[in-house]
């Protein structure tokens, strides 16, 4: 009944309004058919009221991340650890003193490593081992805090260091771009640079910035050796762990 009264409505609507109307006066025919419209709207809205029973409204399917935020404690509710203004649960408690001891445990002069140049360091890998082993697999997480920057053949990235739900440290790490084929490993490489970096405030690899032991670690296990370099043949002193040979395309004289 609706339909063929909807039908008739508009023929009728049809045949009233002139084929051509004139510029000034498509105000007025618009004004004149707005009645007609709101009283389709109208029953419309009725005969859809009618026919609809309570059952029948399907109730709205939940949001599982509106349930995780509900079931968050309300001080956690709002903070997202991606956002570059959080810094959730920074020097509100120390940590255990069980992980305070894993994390400023002194080095092992087997795991440090010294480039050609004399400068000393840790593999970042071995940051992750010392990570995990404080706070387990899970319990600490490195958020980037921005996308990536590029000066030249530099990238760099902030990052922010979070464990055991807390803000621990940020800083920016860097990395060398030489070719763009390489810029994934690059990428990860200026990840693992922010991490070595956000470390230093937990007291991870300490020494490595202590002069004193920096020169006793290079008389007791390093040695300057002078090689030659295969290609161009060009000798240069270099350092290398006692023991250990050069890699190519350097050799030693």
């Amino acid at each position: 009944m609706l339909g063929l009264w909807t039908r008739t409505s508009l023929r009728h609507l049809a045949a009233s309004t002139p084929t051509s109307v004139p510029t000034g006066s498509l105000a007025a025919a618009s004004i004149a058919a707005r009645p007609l419209v709101r009283g389709l709207a109208t029953t419309r809205a009725q005969h859809s009221s009618t026919s609809e029973k309570p059952g029948d409204k399907k109730p709205a399917m939940p949001s599982l991340m509106a349930e995780a935020v509900r079931a968050m404690p309300t001080s956690e509710a709002s903070i997202t650890y991606l956002d570059d203004q959080s810094y959730y649960g920074m020097s509100q408690k120390p940590f255990p003193d069980a992980v305070a001891d894993v994390l400023m445990a002194p080095l092992d002069p087997a795991d440090v490593e010294i480039k050609p140049d004399g400068l000393i360091y840790l593999p970042e890998i071995k940051y992750r081992r010392i990570l995990n082993r404080a706070f387990k697999p899970g319990g600490w997480a490195l958020a980037p805090r921005g996308p990536h920057s590029i000066s030249g053949r530099t990238i760099s990235r902030e990052y922010a260091l979070f464990a055991l739900g807390q803000y621990v440290s940020q800083a920016r790490g860097e990395m060398e771009v030489f070719d763009e084929k390489n810029l994934p490993t690059a990428m990860e490489g200026c990840r693992s640079n922010a991490l070595m970096r956000c470390c230093k405030d937990l007291g991870i690899a300490s020494e490595l910035w202590d002069p004193v032991f920096i020169r006793d670690f290079k008389a007791k296990h390093c040695e300057a050796v002078w090689a030659k370099h295969v290609g161009r043949g060009t000798k240069t002193k270099l350092w290398r762990k006692k023991g250990n040979k050069f890699e190519y395309p350097y050799e030693a004289l």
